[in-house]
């Protein structure tokens, strides 16, 4: 696969804008839109899917009604572990692609850690757990959906407990349920339903989920790896590994396996004009080889310039290991928490310029970290004033704190 062309630093953005539905023109009329056009939606933080959708979705559309619709009423949305053992949305069609390609392997590995863990430091085993499990899927047939809590009160094996890491500096008491539950949603046999509370609220109900059809892993990850570079190439060989958390070999088969085509990938530049840093890790430079599906070579021109407020670990922020194309090094210690998770972003025309934060007031409070100009300026108001208006009464406080959002949120 020899280099055909070179894509530089705005068309990436160009193609971002379009491709993210950030660009004006480019806004989505529902949340499947949304989830479809970026494959995955961070679901870590329950209020950053809502987030995530509500800044992409065209002004007549009610993204927490919208939201709630796709994920619990028709069900075209599903919440579920992903890349990197990460709690994502996907749309239902991905979702035995994911399965099959990343989500299976490590739900193995996690059923045979509990086992060991159960039979080290109880009287129980695997054929224990297979009982306990099949009596919360039974309860779970006859009541629709269920807390864990409820769960507990209806299957009394739930409430045992277990003697973790005996005679480790580690060693504790600790309880079945979270972890036979947590088994139970990576293999796919439960799914999370609609939570207690709002919408912000990670407290979620169980529900029995919908057999995944069967798919060869090889298969899986080049109808997972397809998608993606859709919505995000031209990327690197690091960028997918970083995504998915699989093999190189597993990468380079899949890039093989959907003839990806090689282009060559222009240093990044900075804010202001400079050359990138070049670094390894998440603020590695771009320059050097990256990949798009065989039908994306086509140049893509720059847009009119967008503005947006993105929510911590947007998809789009945490699309690529390779950042400094739209992310000056230099703003990375106020927009990240000391694990590496990006918090509140603001957007200008591809780049990230800024940060924001919800007050207590209910406003969305934000801070350039950049000069980009009075056109800039007002776009990134209206969209601050914009998520204000939606957001409404509700008070959302991001899981993962960056300190630019701790700032803001006090003032």
């Amino acid at each position: 696969m020899g280099e055909t062309r070179t894509i530089g630093t705005a068309e990436r953005r160009a193609r971002l804008g379009a491709r993210h539905l950030l660009a004006g023109g480019a806004r989505a009329g529902s949340a499947e839109e949304v989830a479809g056009a970026l494959v995955a939606l961070h679901g870590t933080d329950p209020a950053s899917v809502f987030l995530s959708v509500g800044a992409r979705l065209a002004g007549a559309v009610d993204p927490v009604a919208d939201v709630e619709r796709a994920l619990y009423e028709d069900r075209s949305l599903v919440r579920m572990h992903g890349m990197r053992h990460t709690v994502f949305v996907f749309p239902v069609a991905l979702t035995p692609a994911v399965q099959a390609s990343t989500t299976r392997p490590a739900a193995v590995r996690e059923r045979t850690a509990l086992i060991k863990h159960l039979v080290a430091g109880s009287s129980f085993d695997a054929a224990w757990l297979a009982g306990t499990e099949g009596r919360v899927l039974d309860e779970l047939a006859k009541r629709g959906e269920a807390t864990g809590t409820e769960l507990g009160e209806a299957v009394k094996e739930l409430r045992s407990t277990y003697l973790y890491g005996p005679g480790t500096r580690q060693e504790g008491v600790q309880s079945v349920s979270s972890r036979v539950l947590r088994v139970l949603g990576m293999e796919g046999r439960i799914v999370r339903g609609r939570p207690q509370g709002s919408w912000t609220s990670s407290r979620f109900r169980w529900a029995l989920g919908a057999p995944h059809p069967e798919r060869a892993p090889a298969e899986a990850r080049a109808e997972l790896l397809r998608p993606w570079l859709a919505a995000c190439g031209p990327a690197t060989e690091a960028d997918l590994k970083w995504w998915t958390g699989w093999k190189v070999t597993e990468v380079r088969e899949a890039l093989a396996a959907v003839g990806a085509v090689r282009v060559r990938l222009e240093p990044t530049e900075g804010t202001d004009g400079t050359a990138g840093t070049g670094r390894a890790g998440g603020t590695a430079g771009t320059a050097g080889a990256g990949f798009v599906l065989p039908d994306d070579l086509a140049p893509v021109p720059e847009g009119e310039p967008w503005a947006a407020l993105l929510p911590t670990l947007d998809p789009t922020a945490m699309g690529w290991q390779g950042r400094d194309w739209y992310l000056a090094p230099e703003l990375r210690p106020a927009l990240y928490d000391r694990s590496g998770n990006i918090g509140p972003t603001v957007w200008w025309n591809g780049r990230i310029v800024g940060g924001w934060a919800q007050r207590r007031d209910g406003t969305v409070a934000h801070r350039l970290l950049a000069d980009v100009g009075a056109e800039a300026e007002r776009a990134i108001g209206a969209e601050a004033e914009r998520l204000t208006a939606w957001v409404g009464d509700v008070r959302v406080t991001p899981r993962f704190r960056a300190p630019l959002e701790r700032e803001l949120s006090a003032g």
